[in-house]
């Protein structure tokens, strides 16, 4: 009777399994011109800007604004998984002043609207000499939806914001968020930092959910468990080679304790292409060296 129900239970899981990874969106997101392959695995994280296929109410109530085509990239994290270790997540600010191949210098943010993963992976790999392993976009809607399929996260702001922009006006403290507040709380540039305090909130965001999605009380509860993995699925999008039990990986990773900072920042300037955040060379070299 025990290995029916182990085998019923498996050939459950493994259905569910494929399925979840059937439902993932996937693109293209290895680029022609590769740097060498370095230690651990790679992760590029992407949040985009975009809109499409979000109807008038959810952009209404998600404080979204309108279609902007194609998106951008509001946050873009480099996580690394080394072979033993404490994995790490980065934040590049997304107007990061870098080389785009084939476009010259611009903010990082402009080559995934030039030519979305491919160039945005090429834009990267090529400024920290690390080779990008996995590919994982999720947008406005996909993000609010994943956050309300788990109930909520925790995510603790250290003092009040209000920004009518994002339809966010919270207080200061740990409390739970729903889909819509945490993405006007990770959107959000109403505070004295701007890009730079979102890029940490952003962090502490991505945290808080891969806690909450890898955490007992949600694996084990079906109410739960069941519209995680549907919304998740259906509101990824990943590269072509890229899978369902990839992405797992990335939350064992994290599961057990992640590392977080910012691509060292030397400074600010007014370009051509506008107001850009310069990378500390130095700094931010011996960062990428730290991950090879």
């Amino acid at each position: 009777m025990v290995g029916w129900i182990l085998a019923i239970v498996l050939v459950l899981g493994l259905s569910l399994t494929l399925w979840a990874d059937a439902q993932l969106n996937r693109m293209e997101a290895v680029p022609e011109q590769r740097v060498a392959n370095t230690a651990g695995t790679n992760w590029l994280l992407v949040g985009s800007d975009s809109r499409q296929g979000m109807s008038e109410e959810d952009a209404a109530r998600l404080g979204t604004g309108g279609d902007i085509g194609v998106g951008r990239t509001d946050t873009i994290m480099l996580l690394h998984i080394p072979t033993g270790g404490q994995a790490r997540l980065v934040s590049l600010p997304r107007d990061s002043y870098v080389t785009i191949p084939g476009y010259g210098d611009d903010k990082i943010n402009a080559a995934f609207t030039y030519g979305g993963p491919q160039l945005l992976t090429a834009t990267v790999e090529q400024a920290t000499g690390l080779r990008i392993d996995h590919y994982a976009e999720i947008g406005m809607g996909g993000l609010s939806n994943v956050v309300d399929a788990i109930g909520g996260v925790e995510l603790c702001p250290a003092e009040p914001i209000n920004d009518p922009l994002a339809q966010l006006d919270i207080q200061a403290g740990c409390q739970e968020m729903d889909g819509p507040t945490a993405l006007g709380y990770v959107r959000t540039r109403a505070t004295p930092l701007g890009d730079l305090d979102r890029v940490d909130r952003q962090r502490e965001f991505f945290a808080a959910l891969i806690d909450e999605a890898t955490a007992p009380n949600t694996l084990f509860n079906p109410f739960q468990f069941f519209p995680l993995v549907g919304n998740t699925a259906n509101s990824f999008t990943v590269g072509e080679s890229d899978h369902v039990w990839n992405l797992a990986r990335v939350g064992l990773a994290m599961r057990g304790g992640v590392q977080t900072e910012t691509v060292p920042v030397g400074g600010f300037a007014d370009y051509a292409v506008g107001n850009v955040v310069l990378w500390d060379l130095a700094g931010a070299q011996a960062l990428w060296d730290t991950m090879r």
